[in-house]
């Protein structure tokens, strides 16, 4: 398998493109919420972007490279390519390439602080401490099955809550709500992966929430997280705002969703959840993008 890969693509890999958008549709929605009351300021709304990505990706250089050391991840691995485990990059390189994209979050974080206060201090540590405690240390997240609420906390109100204070100094009730929608879709991508790698996880002693309750577990925490963030979340903002624009979201998403859910609850070959964990994230994008036109149209 690794003979059709190059160094490059290795690289590619380990930042995992295709999860990205976990990180892109909270700084989105905050920020069209921040629009529509009046206090977008596209500064603090592209230094919030660039760090969580930076977070993002250099929380998945680090887990490339704890995940092969612990033993995580082998030859058997039925999810994309990884760089360490495929010998196309040296581990020690994985592991430098993950701190220095931790301290390139300094610099967008420099100015984070310098508008939104010392709070943003606590916020931008822990972020960057709980990606490296993912999966290093003697008790990791990804290992313990407490990554489900780290995903849903930071990817959710920490972010979507924290993009809207940058902006418009203020707090208010829509971003704590509107949150859930990222959060919720963040972690069901999360769930696809382990209902993937189920099997290898628990070889390794790797006790994610499908290890621990079982694929059927898995599967209904699946179908909660996206029901609840394509369904709920713009209902209430429908029943609050009264634009039919929040009903587009479940009617659009739900039907997309579709063809995951079936492969989520019927097949457990990597390829079919693979395209699974890719639809997955391309919902999370278009919610974002529909429940901001939503929210500014």
């Amino acid at each position: 398998m690794t003979d059709e890969y190059t160094q490059a693509d290795a690289w590619i890999e380990a930042a995992r493109p295709k999860t990205l958008g976990a990180s892109v549709s909270p700084v989105l929605v905050g920020t069209a919420l921040a629009l529509g009351h009046g206090g977008s300021h596209l500064p603090a709304a592209g230094c919030a972007l660039a760090g969580a990505l930076l977070i993002q990706i250099a929380t998945n250089f680090a887990n490339d490279y704890f995940d092969y050391l612990k033993g995580a991840d082998t030859a058997e691995r039925k999810g994309p390519l990884r760089a360490a485990q495929s010998g196309l990059v040296e581990p020690i390189q994985v592991l430098r390439a993950s701190l220095v994209t931790f301290l390139l979050v300094f610099l967008p974080g420099s100015y984070i602080v310098w508008r939104g206060g010392w709070p943003f201090i606590v916020i931008g540590l822990l972020s960057v401490v709980s990606g490296i405690l993912y999966t290093a240390g003697p008790y990791p997240l990804a290992y313990t099955g407490l990554a489900d609420l780290f995903v849903l906390v930071f990817f959710g109100p920490v972010a979507v809550v924290g993009t809207y204070y940058l902006q418009t100094l203020e707090l208010r009730t829509a971003p704590f709500v509107a949150s859930l929608g990222p959060g919720l879709l963040a972690v069901a991508l999360l769930t696809v992966n382990n209902l993937r790698d189920a099997d290898e996880d628990r070889k390794a002693n790797k006790k994610t929430l499908a290890v621990r309750f079982g694929r059927g577990f898995a599967r209904a925490e699946y179908v909660f997280c996206v029901v609840a963030a394509c369904v709920a979340v713009p209902v209430y903002f429908y029943v609050r705002e009264a634009e039919l624009w929040f009903m587009l979201t479940p009617a659009v998403l739900i039907f997309l969703a579709a063809p995951a859910i079936r492969a989520v609850f019927f097949r457990r070959d990597g390829p079919a959840l693979n395209r699974a964990l890719a639809r997955t994230g391309g919902m999370l994008l278009l919610f974002s993008i529909l429940f901001s036109l939503g929210w500014i149209l």
